[in-house]
């Protein structure tokens, strides 16, 4: 591992991360990839663990973030519970309205004329190609205070969901107009001064979460220690199906390892969880939530570090 790699850029943010390790060959491994990320101007959270045998490795694991797309985890897990109890019909269908639905790149939000789906398939959509309408139409039979509701019972205090999918449009509008430029202008330049002119990238409004309570969440959700079987193994299989690969599962998906995860993107944010499981028995869980500090609607370069990050701990944990 090359020394100039890992120096951090002379503009690189002035902030010291918190690192976990349980050795310090771990602990080497979570520094280097901070300094990959600062190199790059990005501030964020990184945890990886070992299923297996708890090790793990990573830096501000506690530090809530607005979680964009990745809150879709979460609330799919609550949907599926309610499908398991049988409160929820998985084959009941929706129709679901472009012209009042959520704003969004993909799936029902990317129609131009109404459809109906059945919910298992809405399901499937949000999980898949990160669809919002999707997530919102789900809101609409579970809505959000309910799947708060639940995860606070579940004790997963440390991932809150405010909002609905479009509420994150909503309020750029709101900051930017129709101008989504300049909305990543203004993410960008907030996140520098450590204000919030977008209320969905305040934590204290946004649907949030930390790594280490996202982490904990998916070993839940793959040791069925949260909600029923039915409902962790459907989930598992669902996050298997996702089509974006270019961050975490850039560097985690060969012939000999499965990636199960969701991505989450939104102005400066690009996040990823999910797990690795290899051939040979190992699973790990990982949490990589970035916030850029530069203005770029796409970022190659920040997506490859993750996953760059993602197969640098897993190597470092599995041996």
């Amino acid at each position: 591992m090359s020394t100039a790699r890992r120096s951090p850029s002379s503009t690189a943010p002035a902030h010291r991360p918190v690192y976990v390790g349980d050795d310090r060959a771990l602990l080497d491994v979570a520094e280097g990839i901070a300094a990959d990320w600062a190199a790059l101007g990005v501030r964020g959270s990184f945890l990886a663990r070992d299923l297996g045998t708890g090790e793990q490795l990573g830096f501000d694991i506690e530090e809530s973030t607005p979680l964009a797309s990745v809150v879709k985890v979460p609330l799919a897990l609550v949907v599926l519970d309610r499908i398991a109890h049988g409160d929820l019909d998985p084959a009941h269908p929706v129709t679901v309205d472009p012209g009042t639905s959520s704003v969004g790149p993909t799936g029902l939000a990317a129609f131009r004329y109404p459809a109906t789906v059945a919910v298992g398939d809405l399901l499937a959509l949000m999980l898949s190609v990160s669809d919002n309408a999707a997530a919102d139409a789900l809101l609409d039979l579970v809505p959000v205070t309910d799947v708060d509701a639940r995860l606070r019972a579940w004790g997963c205090d440390g991932i809150r969901m405010r909002h609905r999918m479009n509420h994150l449009y909503e309020c750029a509008a709101g900051a930017a107009g129709n101008d989504f430029s300049l909305a990543l202008e203004l993410a960008v330049r907030d996140e520098a001064a450590g204000r919030h002119t977008i209320e969905t990238l305040d934590p204290a409004h946004a649907n949030a979460g930390s790594a280490a309570a996202l982490v904990g969440l998916l070993e839940r959700v793959w040791c069925d220690g949260i909600a029923g079987p039915g409902a962790t193994a459907e989930l598992r299989r669902m996050m298997g199906l996702q089509v974006f690969t270019q961050r975490l599962a850039s560097e985690l998906r060969t012939d000999t390892l499965r990636w199960s995860g969701k991505t989450g993107t939104f102005l400066h944010l690009r996040h990823e969880i999910g797990v690795v499981e290899a051939e040979s028995g190992e699973r790990v869980a990982i949490a990589a939530l970035t916030r850029a500090g530069r203005r770029a609607g796409l970022a190659p370069d920040i997506d490859l570090a993750i996953g760059v990050a993602g197969r640098e701990a897993f190597e470092a944990l599995r041996k």
